[in-house]
């Protein structure tokens, strides 16, 4: 049960870093991106394997 907490609170924190990066990258380009919702989902998409994949590890112990 508290497993499903803390996979919840991570994909909620990884919407908001994921958000995060993306507007510093587009700050940096000066413009935004066309197609701003696929590289926010490549963003989240490779935060959230990896911070799912240490939570597991970490879980495991």
């Amino acid at each position: 049960m508290i497993e499903m907490i803390y996979f919840t609170l991570a994909g909620v924190i990884l919407y908001f870093v994921s958000d995060a990066i993306l507007n510093q990258i587009e700050i940096m380009r000066g413009k935004r991106f066309n197609q701003r919702n696929l590289i926010f989902f490549a963003i989240i998409l490779a935060l959230s394997i990896l911070v799912f994949t240490l939570l597991e590890q970490i879980l495991q112990r």
